[in-house]
């Protein structure tokens, strides 16, 4: 993937100040070493005209499936291969804009040593992307760029020029241009919105990506009319993380109307939204709502399969009724925060007797699965390729067969209640389908008549009377007439 940032000058201010801006000279090709690859800078063209930089970033696919999150992008065929074969060498993503961010530096907090006056002065900039990752569109991509001072220029990629009645992917083509922004700006705006439009980033997102994002936002996005859409996509929809940077925005905006610092009215601010009721997150409403199941349930030994960061594991562990809790996961790497977030090698000796996390994959029968009271798939079916679908539902009805089982999986029906989802798009990249409510029951009614569970649905969240629930949930429950039966069997 590359871009190139092309600016024109005169002889007494000539183009290749570029050079000076960038600290890099422009009669040499540089390389550098990233966490996922090579960063290469070069100029095509430097005189006093005209000059080009360009930043050219090679991805190893496998050092990226190795450090962080390799992921195939969400309908991928093929889970495995997708790691490996992906849009992430070709297409300016996150990875491009941590590019930015090591390779230029300097000229992104607007230190120049040698010309010190280059800095803070606005020039002609042109900027090119070839492949951008534009969830939401060419209107979205106007609507993120144009309120900054940028005229936009944005075509869309087809899906194949010998097809175009298959029309459009979701990639475009970007032209930047604007004479009243400094290079600085213009890396800023880059290093926050390249992400934000592709709508997923390389690593894990942790709280001091809020600091990153306000320091590459100052100046500009207190006041952007999609300051939320940004702010929400950039820390990966983490909702505590994007109501801190909001408030926090919040803050920014009130001091400048008021001409003040942000911590003199810092104080003032919070003892206001104290008194304010904050919105339960829909991933707490979630655990709440598979608490009060497996209470009702009377389960005391729990199966948590896909546990992910171990989020429910942690609520588990707090009531005692539940005296045995294991959390299965495929992702080592998810364990091992999992691990970190329930302070396992702190935990004291009878807390640390209940819980324990292991590997396994769902798609395969596991007898250390066997025996419990209950098993959760929490937001866990989406994450597979429809035909690996029957896999697990033996592996978990057929072979481990817990008496109670719950199931979560998203509502696609309720998408259109999300004012920063794009039309027809999926909650996450990594989701292979989601379903209406009908295409659930269905589901989940065969599972049921297969294995001798009988189901009921409970709504989670609020339940639209249009669209219903952003969540829903199946209760299955191991039929009487199937216990009396297994137990005659064993008796025998």
């Amino acid at each position: 993937m590359f871009l190139t940032i092309s600016t024109t000058g005169t002889p007494e201010r000539p183009a290749t100040d570029l050079g000076f801006l960038l600290h890099k000279h422009p009669e040499k090709a540089q390389a550098f070493s990233t966490s996922y690859g090579r960063a290469h800078v070069l100029y095509p063209e430097a005189d006093d005209q005209r000059c080009t930089a360009a930043l050219l970033l090679e991805v190893d696919a496998v050092a990226l499936v190795k450090r962080g999150k390799g992921k195939g992008r969400g309908g991928a065929p093929d889970a495995a291969l997708a790691q490996y074969v992906n849009d992430r060498p070709y297409a300016a993503s996150s990875l491009l804009a941590v590019a930015l961010s090591a390779v230029f530096s300097s000229a992104m907090r607007g230190v120049c040593t040698a010309k010190p006056e280059l800095p803070s002065r606005a020039r002609p900039l042109r900027i090119e992307v070839p492949a951008l990752p534009a969830r939401g569109g060419p209107a979205l991509v106007r609507g993120l760029f144009e309120p900054l001072g940028w005229t936009v220029t944005v075509e869309p990629v087809a899906l194949d020029s010998e097809f175009p009645e298959w029309g459009d992917s979701r990639y475009v083509r970007l032209e930047l241009e604007s004479t009243r922004l400094t290079l600085a700006e213009a890396l800023r705006h880059l290093y926050v919105l390249l992400p934000v439009l592709d709508d997923a980033k390389h690593y894990w997102v942790a709280p001091d990506e809020v600091d990153k994002l306000l320091r590459a936002g100052e100046g500009w996005l207190s006041e952007h009319p999609e300051q939320k859409l940004i702010t929400s996509r950039y820390l990966s929809r983490r909702w505590s993380l994007t109501r801190e940077a909001m408030e926090r925005l919040e803050l920014v905006r009130l001091a400048e109307a008021d001409d003040s610092e942000v911590e003199d009215i810092d104080n003032a601010v919070e003892a206001e939204t104290e008194t304010e009721e904050k919105p339960t997150p829909l991933a707490v409403q979630r655990r709440e709502a598979i608490l009060q199941a497996l209470r009702a349930a009377g389960a005391a030994r729990v199966l948590d399969l896909g546990c992910g960061q171990g989020q429910l594991v942690q609520a588990l562990l707090k009531d005692p009724k539940f005296t045995e809790i294991v959390g299965v996961d495929v992702s080592v790497r998810a364990l091992t925060i999992a691990s970190r977030r329930l302070k396992l090698d702190r935990m004291g000796e009878r807390t640390a007797a209940r819980v324990q996390l292991f590997q396994g994959s769902l798609a395969y029968t596991d007898k250390r699965l066997k025996g419990y009271d209950a098993a959760v798939l929490s937001e866990v079916i989406e994450h597979l390729d429809l035909p690996r679908l029957p896999a697990l539902e033996y592996a978990v009805f057929g072979a481990a067969r817990p008496r109670t089982v719950l199931v979560t999986t998203p509502n696609v029906e309720y998408n259109v209640r999300w004012e920063s989802l794009p039309a027809g798009h999926v909650r996450h990249g990594d989701h292979r389908f989601e379903w209406t409510r009908e295409e659930f029951r269905a589901w989940a009614a065969s599972v049921a008549e297969r294995h001798g569970y009988d189901v009921e649905f409970v709504p989670v969240g609020p339940d639209d009377p249009e669209v219903g629930p952003p969540t829903q949930m199946a209760v299955f429950v191991l039929s009487t007439a199937v216990i009396r039966t297994e137990k005659e069997v064993k008796a025998a």
